[in-house]
């Protein structure tokens, strides 16, 4: 097909209406485009010779915990190397877990979940790379000639992490805990794996290439055919192709064209590796929170602890959004997101049952890339300090924010709608503080717990907010757990969860809350499968998730003379802070291929969110305010009703 390039001035004088020429040119591509779109459409569901191309030896067989632990295994060995390893070397290893993240990865054409999934947890710099380093800190990568502090920082949409790029062909990536390895490395292996399937599939038929470079308009129909040409040519759903678009943008034909120029066949290398430098990481991570509290004059106050996120406790407690609502709901009606106009509609009309708050918090998400948008943000941080908010961004070893919250500070009239109670003011005279961190992966949660409590000796409540998988629920569910098996200890935790249903489902709309459920702290997202899930599933373990057994590990050492033992039932129903874990569901393994890479929680995962945030931000202010001292005028009260009570019932015993 001849090509088009954009600025040819196909288009008459005013630029706006086509010539002639451009009308017949787009005809006869249109009809070349849609006698090969009908072959396309009689072929699509025959197996290709694509699929003895990615024939393997070894019998299949159905994969079970045992090929998990053989997988970590032999990853984790591999890496002992002081040299390169291929990331090859892998593959079959992790065919052989069969994976529920990645049910198709033997399959001939693409898994795209697992593809999305992976293309999410890594940086766009992932397409130029060979080489992958991991290290613990700065120090190690210099002392291997790696000066990755002079390097490009970057970042992957969904997974926080440091990534270092040197514009080349290499990444350098930090790792707080085993559990980055156990994330990092499968991610790499499933990213290659459909990276190769894709790499085939464009390279099956020369004339696929030759339609990538084909330069037209994205408006043009011609683009549109090409474009079903090449998904249907790759294999890939329409609902997929439009998830690649939304990812990639403008530039979803310039990646097609990175991914079938070269096959992928990674190097990995871990640099040091020990259980000291995780320590020293961790302490690095500290050691400026510490430094703020200090400042503050705030390092001998009780804390509660929280670990959730960055955004949603502060959004119910600042303000920030709630005080420019006028601004946010000009910004939704003005059209240029169309999603947001229609869902304002929606929620004005009574058609949904969305909450007002959450909508504006969405809206803010969308705002904040629009010039005033950023403008706001610029101020954020001193209206969030004047009302006793502080942030700290993470500087080294681990990339987890930090956020202080003085409650005597806060401003009632301004925090969320649902947090407001009966004697919120009297946060006033709190001299409590919050301490919210960005959840950590995994272990790196027991290491940072561990931190924090060697340094703060007056916790008033230990709460958890984090993402998981549900066994038996839907996406933005609640679950509240009161048991939890911790895979790297194999300990079982018996808790008394501070929060049940009653707590959660005011303020749910879209989902359910359930309680009393079991849940299993794994070591990994890709490792997981049917049998794996099935096996705990049998034991009633409902909740998939990665950071509460290394938090309740931390919990331990807290409590006891000696360390978080191996394989043991613990009782946590008498501490002598609050505990309090809650989890949203992001996955469900038991529908194959269902996850956050096949979809997105979008408006509706910021119902399970909030109402979670809700609940623990009400959790803390109850506790706070009923801890404080009784005022003369209340005990005053309190004083006169006992009195009172005590002569109806003298009077009840006279009759």
């Amino acid at each position: 097909m001849p090509r088009k390039q954009k600025h040819d001035q196909p288009f008459g004088a005013n630029n706006n209406e086509p010539t002639d020429q451009y009308k017949a040119y787009e005809a006869a591509s249109l009809a070349q485009l849609q006698s090969t779109d009908e072959l396309l459409e009689t072929e699509q569901s025959e197996r290709t010779a694509l699929a003895s191309f990615f024939e393997h030896g070894e019998k299949y067989h159905e994969a079970g915990k045992r090929d998990v632990e053989l997988y970590i295994r032999t990853y984790n060995t591999l890496l002992r190397s002081s040299g390169e390893i291929s990331l090859k070397a892998l593959i079959q290893a992790h065919y052989n877990i069969d994976s529920s993240l990645h049910p198709d990865a033997r399959k001939p054409y693409p898994d795209m979940s697992a593809f999305i999934y992976s293309v999410l947890r890594l940086p766009i710099a992932i397409a130029r790379c060979q080489l992958v380093l991991l290290g613990q800190s700065e120090e190690v990568f210099q002392q291997s000639g790696f000066p990755v502090a002079r390097w490009e920082a970057v970042t992957a949409s969904a997974r926080r992490r440091k990534w270092f790029f040197d514009g080349k062909e290499t990444l350098a990536v930090y790792v707080a805990s085993v559990s980055d390895t156990d994330d990092i490395v499968p991610v790499l292996v499933a990213f290659q794996i459909e990276w190769n399937k894709i790499n085939y599939l464009l390279n099956a038929d020369p004339t696929t290439m030759q339609l990538l470079e084909t330069q037209l308009d994205r408006s043009s129909p011609v683009f549109a055919e090409i474009s079903k040409v090449v998904r249907q040519r790759l294999h890939i759903a329409p609902d997929d192709w439009q998830r690649l678009e939304v990812i990639w943008g403008d530039h979803l034909w310039e990646k097609l064209r990175e991914i079938g120029k070269e096959r992928k066949n990674f190097a990995l290398r871990m640099l040091g590796g020990s259980h000291v430098g995780y320590v020293k990481a961790t302490r690095q991570w500290w050691a400026p929170v510490n430094h703020l509290l200090e400042s503050l004059g705030l390092d001998n106050r009780p804390v509660y602890f929280v670990s959730s996120n960055t955004h949603s406790l502060v959004n119910v407690l600042s303000g920030f959004v709630l005080n420019r609502e006028d601004e946010l709901l000009t910004y939704a009606q003005s059209g240029s997101d169309p999603y947001l106009l229609e869902e304002y509609h929606k929620i004005k009309n009574g058609e949904v049952a969305g909450n007002w708050q959450n909508f504006l918090y969405f809206v803010a998400r969308e705002w904040a890339r629009t010039p005033a948008g950023k403008e706001a943000a610029r101020n954020r941080l001193q209206e969030g300090q004047e009302r006793g908010i502080w942030h700290l961004g993470a500087r080294h070893g681990l990339e987890i924010d930090a956020q202080i919250v003085d409650l005597a500070q806060l401003r009632n009239y301004e925090i969320d709608p649902r947090c407001r109670m009966s004697d919120v003011e009297r946060l006033a005279e709190s001299n409590s503080i919050i301490i919210n961190i960005d959840y950590p992966l995994g272990m790196a949660a027991y290491r940072m717990m561990r931190e924090i409590m060697e340094n703060l000796s007056q916790i008033k409540g230990i709460y958890i907010l984090g993402k998981a998988a549900t066994l038996n629920g839907r996406i933005g569910d609640v679950m509240i757990s009161n048991v939890v098996l911790d895979e790297h200890s194999q300990n079982t935790y018996w808790l008394d969860n501070a929060f049940t249903v009653h707590d959660v489902e005011p303020f749910l709309i879209y989902g359910s809350v359930l309680d009393n459920q079991k849940a299993v702290s794994a070591k990994g997202t890709y490792l997981q499968n049917r049998q794996y899930l099935d096996f705990y599933y049998q034991a009633n373990y409902t909740v998939v998730e990665m950071e509460s057994g290394p938090y309740l590990n931390a919990v331990y050492e807290d409590q006891y003379l000696t360390r978080y033992p191996m394989g043991e039932n613990i009782n946590f129903r008498r501490l002598p802070y609050e505990l309090g874990i809650l989890h949203y569901a992001s996955d469900t393994p038991y529908t194959r291929g269902k996850n956050l890479g096949a979809g997105s929680l979008s408006y509706f995962g910021m119902d399970s969110t909030y109402a979670s945030t809700v609940a623990i931000t009400r959790r803390i202010f109850e506790r706070e305010i009923r801890s404080l001292p009784l005022s003369s005028r209340e005990a005053a009260k309190q004083t006169h009703d006992k009195g009172q009570a005590t002569t109806e019932e003298k009077d009840s015993l006279v009759q």
